[in-house]
């Protein structure tokens, strides 16, 4: 079980960061919404300030899907 302190500072930290950034918590919204399923390919793109570009991907498998319905269910515990 995860320590109630440790859920409030995550829960701290992604409120900040979605009011950095507001469209990324939208996206996963929409991702979300349209249902991600084991298979699908998930791509991260990061671009230094300096301009150099890094990119990988994964695709996703069943123990990928149940992290993300534990890390559902931790967040909405959270609210």
């Amino acid at each position: 079980m995860m320590n109630p302190a440790a859920i409030f500072k995550i829960k701290s930290a992604w409120e900040k960061f979605a009011g950095n950034h507001p469209k990324f918590p939208m996206f996963l919204q929409a991702a979300a919404g349209s249902g991600i399923k084991e298979g699908y390919i998930i791509e991260v793109k990061i671009v230094t300030d300096e301009g150099k570009t890094m990119c990988t991907n994964v695709k996703l498998t069943e123990s990928d899907m149940e992290l993300f319905r534990t890390l559902k269910e931790v967040g909405g515990s959270v609210k």
